[in-house]
Formats: C-alpha cells, sequence, structure tokens
C-alpha cells in the first residue's frame, strides 16, 4: 500500500497547533514529526494548510430503507466526505424503523457497500422495546434513540415505564430529542384557533417552545440521574436549559449536551427570509439563545457540535406550515460554516476539533479515530482558511439539491478529505468509489 507523506501543514489536534508532517501508511498514522521519506512514499506539500482530524457527526438522517426520494447512504455520505466529514451516526426513524438490532444489522449492510464515508447507526426506542434496548452492544448500534417528544410514529416514548426501563437497562448511550408533547399539540391547537392552517413559519419556536423543551430535558437529566445512565441530549437550542448542564472536560460527565450547526448559526429573525427552509425540530430560537448556545461551546457547557442533516425536497417544503416536514440538509457545510465563524473569531480551530472530533470519539468510544495520533486510522479534514466555499447549486451535493445556506460565500474551506489513509476528495472532485468502513467501538466512557 502506497505511503503518503503529509508535509509542511499545521496539524490542529488536542488542544495544540503544530507544524508538522504526518506520515501514512496501512490507512494509518505511522509517525507525527520529521523523519526520512520512506522509499516510494507519495509527498504531499500541503504549504501550511491545517490538518485537521475528520469530522464526526454524531446526528444525520439518511432516509435509506424507505425514504429514498429524499436522499440515500451513498448521496449523503458522498456529500459528507466533500465537507471534511469522515464518520457519522444515522438515526433510525426509518421506514420501517430500526427498533431492533436485525434492522440496524440491515442498515449496516447497505452502508458497506455504498457509504463514502465511515459509518455507526443508532438502535431506536419505543414503548415496548425494552428488552431489545437491554441486550444490545457496541457491536450492534452506537447508541440508543430515545425521542422524547416528536411525531415519529411508534418511535414517540412518553410511557413513564417505559422510559424507566430504557434508562435503568440500556447499556449503550442514550441520546434524546428533548421536547414535550402534549405542549406542543396545545400550542398548534392555540396557533390553529389564531391563523387557521396558514400558520407563518415564524411561529414555529413558539410552537415548538422553549417551555416545552426545557420541561422534557429536565426530565431526561432526571432520569440519567435516577438511573445512572449515560445521557447524551441532542441539539439544545435555549439558554434556559442549559443550567441543566455541567461545564468541563467530557471525560468528567455522563451527563452530556450537544448543539447543532444551524442553531449557532440562524435565528428566529432568519424565518422571513427562508420560511420552511429553516423549520427544524427543535426550533431555532432567539438571537439571545443563539449567543447563549455560542458561549456554552466556548465555555465547555456544550461538549458536541453536529448537524442534524435531515434533507426533505423543495416540493414537500414549498407545502404550508402543518404539512411542510422539519429538517434541513447541513453534512456537506458543517465544518465550512464553523471555520466562516472561526474567521470571525467566534471560536478558535482547537475548539472546533474538540466539539467535532475529539469528543464524539470520547463520548461513543470510538476505537482509533476523532485524533491525529500515531497508530490510529488516518482520517484527516485538510483545510484552508483563506479559501472560500460558495453555497450553490453546482456545488451542493445533497440529493434534495437545495441548502438553507444557498447564496452565501463562506470564509474557509475544505480542500482535501483523507479515509482511512486514502485520499477521497481533492479541491471539489471525489476521487474514487465508497471506501466507508463500519465504524467499531469499546464500552463507552464511564
Amino acid at each position: 500500500m502506497t505511503k503518503l507523506l503529509f508535509a509542511n501543514g499545521r496539524v490542529v489536534n488536542e488542544g495544540r497547533i503544530d507544524e508538522i508532517d504526518v506520515l501514512v501508511a496501512g490507512g494509518r498514522i505511522e509517525r507525527l514529526g520529521s523523519g526520512p521519506v520512506p522509499e516510494g512514499a507519495q509527498v504531499i506539500d500541503l504549504d501550511g494548510l491545517h490538518v485537521l482530524p475528520g469530522v464526526i457527526d454524531d446526528q444525520v438522517h439518511f432516509r435509506e430503507p424507505g425514504l429514498t426520494h429524499k436522499a440515500t447512504i451513498e448521496s449523503e455520505s458522498l456529500a459528507a466526505i466533500c465537507g471534511g466529514v469522515t464518520s457519522y451516526f444515522d438515526m433510525p426513524n426509518n421506514s420501517p424503523p430500526a427498533v431492533d438490532r436485525a434492522a440496524v444489522a440491515a442498515k449496516k449492510a447497505i452502508a458497506a457497500g455504498s457509504s463514502y464515508a465511515n459509518y455507526g447507526f443508532y438502535l431506536g426506542a419505543t414503548n415496548d422495546n425494552a428488552e431489545e434496548i437491554r441486550r444490545a452492544t457496541p457491536s450492534d448500534a452506537c447508541g440508543i434513540k430515545v425521542f422524547m417528544g416528536a411525531s415519529t410514529g411508534n418511535m414517540l416514548v412518553d410511557d413513564e415505564a417505559a422510559l424507566n426501563a430504557i434508562f435503568a437497562g440500556a447499556a449503550l448511550p442514550i441520546v434524546t430529542h428533548c421536547e414535550d408533547t402534549p405542549m406542543i399539540l396545545e400550542a398548534e391547537r392555540r396557533a390553529r384557533e389564531r391563523f387557521g392552517e396558514d400558520v407563518p413559519m415564524s411561529e414555529h419556536p413558539r410552537i415548538r417552545s422553549a417551555e416545552a423543551c426545557l420541561k422534557s430535558s429536565s426530565l431526561a437529566v432526571e432520569l440519567a440521574r435516577r438511573h445512572g445512565a449515560r445521557l447524551h441530549v441532542l441539539h439544545l437550542t435555549t439558554a434556559r436549559e442549559l443550567a441543566l448542564f455541567e461545564a468541563g472536560p467530557i471525560a468528567h460527565k455522563r451527563i452530556t449536551v450537544e448543539a447543532c450547526v444551524h442553531h449557532l448559526w440562524f435565528d428566529e429573525a432568519s424565518y422571513a427570509d427562508l420560511g420552511a427552509r429553516i423549520k427544524c425540530n427543535p426550533a431555532i430560537k432567539t438571537a439571545a439563545d443563539r449567543r447563549a448556545l455560542i458561549k456554552a461551546v466556548n465555555d465547555d457547557v456544550i461538549d458536541i457540535v453536529a448537524t442534524d442533516h435531515a434533507p426533505h425536497t423543495l416540493a414537500e417544503k414549498s407545502n404550508r406550515y402543518f404539512d411542510a416536514p422539519a429538517g434541513l440538509p447541513l453534512v456537506q457545510h458543517l465544518l465550512p460554516m464553523l471555520l466562516d465563524r472561526h474567521r470571525e473569531g467566534v471560536f478558535a480551530l482547537e475548539t472546533i476539533v474538540e466539539k467535532t472530533a475529539h469528543n464524539p470519539a470520547r463520548l461513543f468510544g470510538i476505537e482509533d479515530r476523532g485524533f491525529i495520533r500515531e497508530g490510529h486510522m488516518a482520517d484527516l479534514a485538510i483545510v484552508d482558511l483563506q479559501a472560500t466555499t460558495p453555497v450553490d447549486r453546482d456545488s451542493i451535493r445533497y440529493k434534495c439539491g437545495w441548502s438553507p445556506l444557498e447564496g452565501c460565500t463562506l470564509r474557509g474551506g475544505v480542500v482535501m478529505t483523507v479515509l482511512g489513509g486514502d485520499v477521497v476528495f481533492e479541491r471539489g472532485r471525489v476521487t474514487g468509489p465508497p471506501r466507508g468502513q463500519a465504524l467499531t467501538f469499546r464500552p463507552a466512557m464511564p
């Protein structure tokens, strides 16, 4: 296998930026630092570009099986590597939903032949599959997804006994979508009384309110503490919820929290121009909430930044409020968006790496990925801080063909993505067939 020497790069890893070379052989990082060029090695002169661990997106909806008119594992994983995302965890609300280990295994089989990035899959919780959850091990799934409030058919877990059984019995990390469904239904009723069926999209953060989020996330945290469960709360959206979580290194926590990049980027003023294109659950809320989330990322209250990549067709998004589905596609643009905010002085590069690579690997126990270390798999994102990333129809790789960022030019860009030692994306071009591998896991953090 050809050896690659990435020379003259600036490696961003474990809180440092070092001007060191990276030698890759057999898919792994063989050497960090100076040394002789091995015979036959291909030398790639990075000329001062930054080398980051490949992004691990812990929350995507790639829609396969069952909803492949919106997206497929192949299409969205290709978009992922074009944005420096080398690994992803896919959600279980497919058709049929992945609520048993056989269904998760079937998704792995699809990915084995079609995924451009490395993959893991969640096992979904229901009101009646606690025994299946108890039996699941790291070889079966990356974690257990609990919809504690969402319109997801039989995947809405709202039975108190079921929730207690899940939190008491899960050996895998529990990840939660936290919104209180009765409060949302009541808000929808009031909105219909006021507007009929023509509810403005700007009402979304009042229907999917801060109060509904706080009630549900408070319950999740209380359940985790009661049972000593490993809990990761997904896509936090409000300043009020931040009080539930502690600041500090992720290694010291059993209850952790994620923010999604769109909640760090947009606020309620964005509905005027983007409408349904930024309708998502939980909702994008106030500018004050956005500022609080950004501060919490920098203060190590928020542990992970991800996308909740959830594509829908533009035809679906063009419907009125109650019929327009929630979710937006972002996996190709997560890293460029964060690089743009770095250029603005919002996030340090070291913070971006911590929240998008190191901490997902730590939290879920991903083996040999998420860091630039000798012996680890060579999953890398090589970025140019001086480049720009225009978001337009010609460059968008999502099957749905659109982005809420269209018309933006992001400051910073992904030049090259390396997956298991292979250059899989370079300067706008995907360089070969799907090469993604199933992620392997050791037991998650204690």
